[in-house]
């Protein structure tokens, strides 16, 4: 995979070649020397994106059913919190 990285001006100047570029790799554009944006061709996208979960399915953790929790059942009120 090839990294390409054009600045703003250049993908002003020549945006098929910007697209050409994605053939190989994503196209980073730099704004002002930083970068700033990302092309990439269908391709990669779809595939990046290709397999959407839930957000159930995102903060599931595998196993997580065989962990034993314990929780207090106290009525104290909580503490407030020390940050010095």
């Amino acid at each position: 995979m090839t990294i390409t990285t054009l600045s703003s001006r250049e993908l002003n100047q020549d945006v098929t070649k910007a697209k050409k570029a994605t053939k190989g790799g994503p196209v980073f554009i730099t704004d002002r020397g930083r970068p700033a944006h990302v092309l990439l061709g269908i391709e990669e996208y779809q595939r990046l994106v290709g397999k959407k979960r839930s957000i159930v399915e995102a903060l599931s953790m595998p196993g997580i059913a065989d962990i034993e929790m314990v929780f207090s059942h106290s009525r104290e009120l909580p503490r407030p919190a020390d940050f010095e």
